[in-house]
């Protein structure tokens, strides 16, 4: 079968915006959990690797245009977190169980369908107040550092009135030109674009399993798998979700030990190599998700670049870039989560809960608004 021009230029472009929108995100939520730059820049190579090859075999096992991406919400979640006791190694431990536990969701299917059952007002609340800390980070830039702040978020706003897709990656690359023009780079920068894999033994914990790892997989589930699932079926594919939910666990499982918290099927990036703009004919598009993925596999060769370039720039700068990546789902999650107004007083608990930082016992703010806002929707039904 020939190889077709307008899939490899979907792909290319799925895996660019896939991973420029996001990586300093995923930077962010790993120094959150203690990772130093060394091990940041391992997670990030390993999650890049790990989710191009997965999106690949899958789209060749099924035939169909399946993207994997890294979980953004997750490491999100991460950033909005306190660091586990036991540092790092406790987390790349709570990595293993969020692994595990996808992987439990595809061959288990009351544990997957306990998931999709989470009143969707709790999950988007949650969602919501983790991404609110990183999503003040652009104005809190532009405060810090009026010109190069605004210059940031004024190349998103403009880009974006032209293609939404493209915004955040123009803010990436004014951002790094901002800061390669002011900033000293360490002299040895190119040197750190190879692969940097840096194994860490992992730490298991009741507290940063409760705290980082169910958050972690509910957040991945609710916000990335299922809308993952969903815009398959949007675009006419109906492939079974308990064995892409298994193989993205696996994944998962084999990243965690190098860092990489959870990858998961992807949702705007499938958008891209799904629909009839990448392919005209449904049976070919699968080839759209298959550059994404190698795509991905070579951006995660430039992990250690990636991650020294960030570790030299001013932090909020990286954290605004980050912030209006988040703008667009935590929009979308605080609608859907004020939307019914039967659950609506829940849900405020549940997100401000979250957003308030809180951490009781070493489990962060995401697992007690969880808690909250569920106990007080079960007291209204009962009232």
């Amino acid at each position: 079968m020939a190889v077709s021009a307008p899939a490899v230029a979907a792909g290319l472009l799925a895996g660019f915006v896939g991973f420029a929108s996001s990586f300093a995100v995923v930077l962010q939520g790993l120094a959150a959990m203690g990772a130093s730059p060394a091990q940041a820049a391992s997670g990030l190579m390993a999650l890049s690797i790990a989710m191009g090859v997965c999106g690949i075999a899958l789209s060749l096992w099924r035939r169909m245009p399946i993207s994997v991406a890294w979980s953004t919400p997750g490491a999100a979640l991460l950033a909005a977190s306190a660091m586990p006791a036991g540092g790092f190694p406790a987390a790349v431990g709570a990595f293993l169980v969020t692994g595990a536990l996808i992987m439990l969701a595809g061959l288990w299917k009351p544990l997957g369908r306990g998931v999709a059952a989470i009143p969707a007002p709790l999950a988007n609340a949650m969602l919501a107040g983790v991404l609110l800390g990183l999503c003040l980070a652009p104005v809190r830039a532009v405060a810090e550092a009026p010109a190069m702040g605004l210059a940031i978020v004024l190349a998103w706003a403009a880009v974006g009135r032209v293609n939404r897709l493209l915004a955040v990656p123009a803010a990436v690359l004014v951002a790094m030109g901002l800061i390669g023009a002011t900033v000293a780079l360490p002299p040895g920068l190119a040197a750190e674009a190879g692969p940097v894999p840096v194994w860490v033994a992992p730490e298991f914990s009741p507290a940063a399993i409760l705290g980082v790892a169910l958050p972690l997989f509910l957040v991945t589930m609710a916000s990335q798998n299922i809308p993952g699932m969903a815009v398959l079926n949007a675009n006419g594919y109906r492939p079974a979700p308990g064995p892409l939910f298994t193989v993205t666990g696996f994944f998962t499982l084999l990243g965690a030990p190098l860092g990489g918290h959870a990858v998961n099927l992807a949702a705007i990036t499938a958008a891209l190599c799904a629909n009839p703009e990448a392919e005209p004919d449904p049976a070919r598009r699968w080839q759209a998700a298959v550059v994404a993925g190698a795509a991905y596999v070579a951006f995660g060769l430039l992990a250690g670049t990636a991650t020294a370039f960030v570790g030299a720039a001013p932090p909020v700068l990286i954290q605004a870039v980050a912030g209006l990546a988040l703008l667009g789902a935590f929009g979308a999650a605080l609608q859907a989560a004020l939307a019914a107004p039967e659950g609506r007083e829940a849900a405020v608990i549940c997100f401000l809960v979250t957003a308030s930082g809180l951490t009781v016992f070493g489990i962060s703010g995401a697992f007690w608004g969880l808690l909250a806002g569920g106990g007080m929707m079960v007291l209204h039904r009962r009232s």
